[in-house]
């Protein structure tokens, strides 16, 4: 599903098939988890094909990079530029966008000094759908941030993800809440949450969560439109008390939550602020929004 016969990849240097890739058998990537990669998304727009914040994807990339000891060989433009180059060798404008650093053959624990580049891009809908989420609350924890760096996309932090989202599934739900190490809602698998009460806005503060690029771009839309919004721990039972909730994510975008375990929200998700910031996302990623106060949707 993600490639096809004339498909392209980025790697190491060259463009080609996918299929005509190869990796070390030894690589730390592979046996220790120590990569980092990043998602993007590219939209067709009244201008052709733009990547969305495509910048503060790769610096996140850099990051990444940097805070593991992982060699970050190209700058920012260059990535950039190779990724409008690879969108067009695959026809592409509307896609998803996966960018890689896999490190080299090492059986130590101190990091590779080699590093490979790999970006892939396919078509790709919404990762969690349209449909209102029925999610369901981990028993696993967002990991400790004194443990890890929380907010570096490490290839290794991801079975945290594929834990809690395997459990939700095999229960019968759409997604999985994490909690942090101090029982506040920290975020879902693989995006990050907000809640609406009495007409405000809630998300949780930076510490213990991934900073997601989609989460800044919706604080920044409610700045612009006048939605009141405060970045704050909550509890879950502070969560099962609210009106609505969605979560953010490049990609998922936006998507709105139907319940939380056993408790539905009671707004219309078509009368909450969610429900308006999905439509102004749109706009956005679409160079469609108007940079002013907006009537209501």
């Amino acid at each position: 599903m993600y490639y096809k016969e004339d498909s392209i990849i980025y790697h190491n240097g060259t463009y080609m098939h996918p299929e005509k890739a190869s990796g070390n058998m030894y690589s730390q990537a592979l046996h220790y988890g120590n990569g980092v990669f990043e998602g993007i998304r590219a939209y067709k727009t009244k201008f052709g094909a733009k990547i969305f914040k495509a910048e503060a994807h790769y610096k996140r990339l850099q990051y990444g990079a940097e805070v593991m000891g992982i060699p970050f060989n190209h700058s920012i433009e260059e990535l950039v530029d190779i990724t409008y180059k690879l969108l067009e060798k695959n026809n592409l404008q509307d896609a998803y966008i996966r960018p890689i650093i896999t490190t080299g053959a090492n059986m130590s624990l101190l990091t590779s000094e080699e590093s490979f580049l790999t970006i892939q891009c396919w078509e790709w809908g919404k990762y969690m759908g349209d449909k209102l989420l029925k999610v369901k609350t981990s028993r696993f924890q967002r990991p400790n941030p004194k443990s890890c760096f929380v907010e570096a996309k490490v290839t290794g932090h991801y079975t945290n993800s594929i834990l809690s989202t395997n459990e939700a599934k095999n229960a019968g739900y759409d997604e999985a809440l994490l909690l942090d190490m101090n029982g506040n809602v920290a975020e879902c698998s693989g995006a990050n949450v907000f809640m609406e009460k009495d007409g405000k806005l809630y998300t949780p503060k930076r510490g213990h969560i991934m900073a997601g690029i989609t989460r800044d771009t919706i604080l920044e839309i409610c700045k612009e439109e006048g939605f009141s919004v405060e970045e704050k721990h909550f509890t879950l039972d502070e969560l099962k008390q609210a009106d609505s909730a969605f979560f953010t994510g490049t990609a998922a975008e936006v998507v709105g939550l139907e319940s939380l375990d056993a408790y539905k929200f009671p707004l219309s998700w078509e009368a909450s602020l969610g429900y308006k910031l999905m439509k102004l996302y749109k706009q956005e990623v679409l160079c469609e929004r108007s940079k002013k106060l907006s009537e209501a949707i």
